[in-house]
């Protein structure tokens, strides 16, 4: 898939400016890596990950998504995580299906890759898992 990479420079620019460590406590971080999630309504979530010991943590896809699902939305269209220096980073596989299960039509969602490529969630999750009865959750 191709699309135009300039639709993601404002996800990128608010996306590198909440992005940056800074220590929570003795033994948790966060922000080295913030993400962008713009809904179908053109608005902008952000987020960034929290590192806490025993794996409690979350990514920072989780956390813009919380906020989008604050704010009474759920259909993300574009997404982008960077990490220093502005370098986008592709989510992670958890996140990708999270996203997905937030909405039928997330999959459709573009994602953009550190070489510039924009791909779907689904072209990035093949094989993503749906409940037994095939079913989605109602749209909101």
């Amino acid at each position: 898939m191709t699309g135009d990479i300039h639709q993601f420079d404002p996800l990128v620019q608010v996306a590198a400016a909440v992005q940056g460590d800074r220590q929570l406590s003795q033994s948790s971080w966060a922000g080295s890596v913030a993400a962008a999630l713009q809904t179908s309504s053109g608005t902008i979530y952000t987020g960034v990950c929290i590192d806490t010991p025993c794996s409690m943590g979350f990514c920072a896809e989780h956390a813009a998504a919380a906020a989008m699902i604050c704010a009474g939305e759920n259909r993300v269209v574009r997404m982008a995580a960077v990490t220093d220096g502005g370098q986008v980073v592709p989510p992670c596989g958890r996140c990708r299906e999270f996203i997905c299960q937030l909405h039928a039509d997330n999959e459709q969602c573009q994602v953009l890759l550190p070489d510039g490529q924009v791909r779907t969630l689904a072209e990035l999750l093949p094989c993503r898992w749906v409940p037994k009865d095939g079913g989605e959750p109602a749209d909101n």
